[in-house]
């Protein structure tokens, strides 16, 4: 994990030792924060249908119950990593955490669509605040060395996992309560984060400074315009005005941004960081992972719900096998990252994560959850728990104490683009095969079909049974094709860009850093 030369000159602080009970409550408060956030992307989409019939909502405008959430959390995550720099991290991490709860609240009691995509957005909000800053408290909290490898173990398992925990939860609040419930169930347990932090959480040193405004505002304002582009180019395609007005808004924003932040001396986003190819290349392989997992809980949702029959509680269940592995995978990279460094497990994660994305494109309206999709899941989640331990220790290795929220910032903000970007790729290959295969099932169907069922497909437009599954499953399995693409280029990419030397893992035994000759 080589370092630029600013980094490494920059004055470090150990984190004392505070106990091995303190130091475990401490990263259970951290977890549970980053479990709290990253869950609520995916357990809402369970509760979508009830949503809808619930509050009215038309087909169109129920993405953005999601898009909400992923607009403000996506376009603040820099300026929420860079303000518990400045702040001190303890304070602005439950500041985060108690608007993430009021939100919650105010969502849970929303009466029209207007409160609910309101409060779907401040959540978001908070989020941002505090999820860069749970991640740069673990740097400030545990000691470098197996301490720390194995408090980033933890993290990455829960920030990887946490898709499928929601999954799993949504359906069981869902089918149990409500779907107000999805939202309310955030408030006791971000209350008690709130509360018990103060306890077993240091506050951090801070770092006094001017807020980099005109950077936050081009940062936050580009992200935005970027990740809407995603959004709207999976809705309405990549032709579409608005979605081009958005990509080229951002462009002009982001350069700008880049260009800001050269000329101030106090940068929300130190562009030196990019200068450590370790770390340029930790976050292109973010990327194409983001787009990877949030592909594969997409599209596997859609097959489970509509090819296997299953409810949603049935799918969330599904889906729990997917953080017992990640898990496994990411304990296995934290315990022996000492002796092999992280880059054989970045390498070797992408490709598990490619074979399990390979095998899934081999799914057809034949075949089942035990013989189809359950072997593959476990084999991707396996690499993909190796992945995100490896990915969040290079990302934060050799950061000075006072840019660790920048770093944490900037990890999160490549998740959270990838993601999108990757969906909204994905997305348009399924609709390019599905249309494929839409046209040689139609002549089959209307061959077959009754004068009711011709009549049903003339008003609707959808083709039903098995000629429906068919159709899905053609353009399921063309997703997966390009999301193990997206997995190999991150394997490319570790193989020729991460570099790992004696000193970096002196530096995660917890030794001395080597002297270079």
């Amino acid at each position: 994990m080589s370092s630029d030369p600013q980094a490494s000159s920059a004055p470090r602080t150990t984190p004392p030792d505070s106990g091995g009970g303190g130091n475990v409550m401490a990263l259970l408060v951290i977890a549970s924060c980053q479990l709290m956030v990253v869950l609520d992307i995916t357990i809402v989409n369970i509760a979508l249908p009830d949503i809808q019939r619930s509050l009215d909502f038309s087909t169109t405008s129920l993405a953005w119950v999601v898009n909400a959430y992923t607009l403000t959390f996506g376009g603040l995550l820099l300026l929420g990593g860079r303000t518990g720099d400045i702040l001190g991290r303890r304070r602005v991490f439950v500041f985060g955490v108690l608007l993430f709860v009021l939100a919650s609240l105010l969502g849970g009691l929303a009466q029209n669509e207007a409160q609910l995509l309101a409060a779907r957005a401040l959540q978001g909000v908070g989020g941002a605040i505090a999820s860069p800053t749970a991640l740069s408290l673990v740097s400030t909290t545990f000691r470098e060395g197996p301490e720390r490898n194995r408090a980033f173990g933890v993290f990455a398992a829960v920030s990887a996992g946490g898709g499928a925990i929601g999954l799993l939860a949504g359906g069981v609040l869902v089918e149990w309560l409500n779907w107000r419930w999805v939202l309310f169930v955030n408030v006791p347990i971000g209350l008690l984060i709130a509360l018990a932090t103060p306890r077993w959480i240091r506050e951090s040193e801070r770092h006094p400074g001017n807020f980099d405004i005109t950077g936050a505002l081009t940062a936050t304002a580009g992200m935005v315009l970027l990740v809407y582009g995603f959004i709207r180019a999976a809705q309405e395609g990549w032709r579409d005005a608005l979605t081009l007005a958005s990509f080229a808004g951002a462009v002009v924003l982001l350069v700008l941004f880049v260009l800001v932040e050269k000329r101030s001396r106090q940068p929300i986003t130190p562009l030196h960081m990019f200068a450590d190819r370790n770390r340029a290349g930790t976050y292109g392989i973010m990327l194409c992972l983001a787009a990877a997992i949030f592909g594969m809980f997409f599209f596997l949702t859609l097959f489970t719900q509509n090819v296997l029959d299953f409810s949603p509680l049935a799918t969330g269940f599904a889906f729990l096998p997917v953080s017992a592995v990640i898990a496994i995978g990411a304990g296995l990279a934290s315990r022996f990252l000492p002796v092999y460094g992280p880059k054989p497990f970045m390498v070797g994660g992408a490709i598990l994560a490619a074979a399990g994305l390979g095998w899934l494109t081999q799914t057809d309206v034949h075949s089942t959850y035990a013989g189809s999709v359950l072997g593959p899941m476990l084999v991707f989640s396996l690499g993909m728990g190796m992945e995100f331990v490896s990915l969040t220790l290079m990302a934060l290795s050799n950061v000075p104490n006072e840019e660790t929220g920048a770093a944490s910032g900037l990890l999160n903000a490549t998740q959270q683009v990838g993601g999108s970007l990757g969906l909204s790729i994905l997305v348009t290959m399924f609709g390019t095969a599905s249309t494929n295969e839409a046209e040689k099932q139609v002549p089959r169907f209307l061959a077959q079909a009754t004068p009711a069922e011709r009549r049903l497909f003339q008003r609707t437009g959808e083709l039903p049974g098995t000629w429906g599954d068919e159709v899905l499953t053609a353009g399921v399995s063309a997703a997966f094709v390009m999301a193990a693409i997206f997995t190999v280029i991150a394997a490319l990419i570790a193989v020729v860009v991460i570099q790992v030397r004696p000193s970096d893992l002196e530096r995660l035994k917890g030794g001395p850093p080597v002297p270079q000759g």
